[in-house]
C-alpha cells in the first residue's frame, strides 16, 4: 500500500501546482519596488542596531543560518525537509554571497511577504508564515543590525528537492492555502502585556513552526495553533501550549513558564532537545519583561479537548507493573517515587506536558539516548539524563516510559516495543 499512497501524494501535489499555474502564475514575478527608501544613516545608528540585535536573538535567526563551525549568520547548511534539502543563506552584509545589495525593502519583502530580492517566491522552511506579524520597524532594526555586521563570504548551497516540489511556481498555491501575509494587529480588549506576548509568540518567536502538526503538503492549517506537533525530519514532539491536561500546560503558573524560558528548567519541566537549542540561544537573553509578556499570552489560550487515546491490545496493567520495576531500579533515585523530581536538578515527570504529549516520542528518546537541558546563565552547570539504551531493551523501555505516561496523575497512551526499536538508533541531536 506504501507505493498507493505515494502516487496519490504525488497526484494531489501536481493538482496543487497545476492549480498554481492557473491562479498564480505571476508569483514569481518581480515585485514593483516600494517607493519608500531608508536612509543610510538611519541604518548606523547605535540605539536601531542594538535594538535590531535584541530582536534577532529573539528570533533566533543564528539558529538556522548558522551552520555548525561556522561562521555565525553566513548560512552554510541546508534544511531537511521531507520534500528535500533546501540552503539557509548567508545573511551578513557580504555583497556577493550575503545581503550586503539589499535593500531594507527587499529585506521586508522577503519577511512580511515570503518574496525573495527579485520577487521569487521563498520555500517556507523560511519561517514567513509567522515573521509576517513582524511590524516595519522592528523588522528595520533587524536590517540594521544584519547590516552592521562583519561581512563573510559563504556561497549558497543549491536546493536538492525531488519534483514536484522543485518547481518554485508550485508555491503560489501553497501560499494560497497556508500563507495569510499580515503584520500583527493588537487586540483591544487585552491587556498591553498579552498583546505584546501575542506579538512575540506568533511573529519574531515563530513558535507555531515547531508547536502545531503539518499536513502532507507541510503545511500548518489556520485551526492548529499551537496545538503540538510532531517536528518534521527530528523526532521530536513539540508540546502543545494550551492549558490542556495530558499534554498542555495545564498546572503551570506564569513564573514556571518564564523559569524555563530563562534557565530550561522549572517546577514542571526541563528543555531538551530543540528546546534546549531555542533557549540556549534565543530565550533565555529576553527581558524579565518579554517573558512575563510569553507567559500573559500563554496561559491565556483556551484547553483544548484530551486526546482521545486508543483502545489497545495490549495488557496494560501488565506493562505498567513491569514499567514500575525498571522505574524502581533505575529512575527513582533521581526523579522520586512520586515522579516530582528535585526541584533545579532533576525533572518532574508527573503533570510534564513533554513526557505526556501524545506520541510518546520525548519521554522515549530521553530514555534511550539521554540528553542535556541547556546551559544558561542561570543555571551553568546543569544535570544531564543518562542514556539506558545499553542497560534496557525495547520491552523494558516502553514499560517505564508507558509507566511514566500513566503513573501519578498522568493519563497518556502506551508504548509499544515497536515504537521504542524506531527511535533505539535515531542521531542524537
Amino acid at each position: 500500500m506504501t507505493w498507493l499512497r505515494r502516487l496519490l501524494l504525488l497526484v494531489a501535489v501536481l493538482a496543487v501546482l497545476v492549480l498554481g499555474w492557473m491562479l498564480f502564475g505571476s508569483g514569481g514575478r518581480p515585485t514593483p519596488p516600494a517607493a519608500s527608501k531608508v536612509a543610510a544613516a538611519t541604518l548606523r545608528d547605535p540605539a536601531l542596531i542594538a535594538k535590531g540585535n535584541y530582536l534577532a536573538i529573539v528570533g533566533d535567526c543564528a539558529g538556522c543560518h548558522t551552520a555548525q563551525g561556522g561562521a555565525r549568520l553566513a548560512g552554510g547548511r541546508s534544511l531537511p525537509t521531507p520534500f528535500g534539502n533546501i540552503p539557509v543563506p548567508n545573511i551578513t552584509p557580504d555583497r556577493e554571497t550575503g545581503l550586503g545589495d539589499w535593500s531594507f525593502e527587499d529585506f521586508w519583502q522577503a519577511l512580511h511577504s515570503g518574496k525573495g530580492r527579485h520577487g521569487e517566491l521563498l520555500y517556507p522552511a523560511f519561517s514567513y508564515t509567522s515573521y509576517t506579524k513582524v511590524n516595519r520597524d522592528d523588522a528595520l532594526a533587524i536590517f540594521a543590525w544584519l547590516q552592521s555586521l562583519a561581512p563573510v563570504r559563504q556561497p549558497d548551497m543549491l536546493p536538492a528537492l525531488a519534483f514536484p516540489y522543485s518547481v518554485r511556481k508550485s508555491l503560489a498555491a501553497w501560499r494560497a492555502l497556508y500563507f495569510k501575509e499580515g503584520e500583527f494587529k493588537p487586540d483591544p480588549a487585552q491587556s498591553v502585556e498579552w498583546n505584546r506576548g501575542a506579538y512575540l509568540v506568533q511573529g519574531l518567536g515563530h513558535c507555531n513552526e515547531c508547536h502545531a502538526a503539518r499536513d502532507t503538503l507541510g503545511g500548518t492549517p489556520q485551526d492548529v495553533h499551537l496545538t503540538g506537533g510532531q517536528i518534521p525530519m527530528q523526532n521530536w514532539y513539540a508540546p502543545d501550549l494550551s492549558t490542556r491536561r495530558n499534554g498542555g500546560l495545564e498546572g503551570w503558573s506564569a513564573q514556571d513558564i518564564v523559569d524555563l524560558l530563562k534557565t530550561g528548567q522549572s517546577g514542571r519541566g526541563a528543555a531538551f532537545g530543540p528546546m534546549a537549542a531555542v533557549v540556549s540561544g534565543s530565550t533565555q537573553h529576553m527581558t524579565e519583561a518579554d517573558l512575563q509578556a510569553v507567559a500573559t499570552y500563554l496561559q491565556s489560550l483556551p484547553p483544548r479537548a484530551p486526546v482521545a487515546e486508543p483502545s489497545s491490545p495490549f495488557d496494560t496493567k501488565a506493562l505498567t507493573e513491569q514499567g514500575g520495576k525498571v522505574y524502581a531500579q533505575h529512575c527513582a533515585a533521581c526523579h522520586g517515587k512520586s515522579g516530582k523530581g528535585v526541584a533545579g536538578v532533576y525533572p518532574p515527570l508527573d503533570g510534564n506536558s513533554s513526557v505526556t504529549e501524545p506520541t510518546g516520542i520525548n519521554a522515549t528518546r530521553m530514555v534511550l539516548l539521554g540528553g542535556f537541558t541547556p546551559v544558561t546563565a542561570a543555571n551553568q552547570r546543569p544535570y544531564s539524563m543518562p542514556p539506558f539504551a545499553q542497560q534496557l531493551n525495547d520491552g523494558e523501555v516502553a514499560a517505564v516510559v508507558t509507566y511514566i505516561r500513566r503513573g501519578w496523575g498522568n493519563h497518556a497512551s502506551i508504548v509499544r516495543a515497536e515504537d521504542v526499536s524506531r527511535y533505539r538508533h535515531t542521531p542524537i541531536d
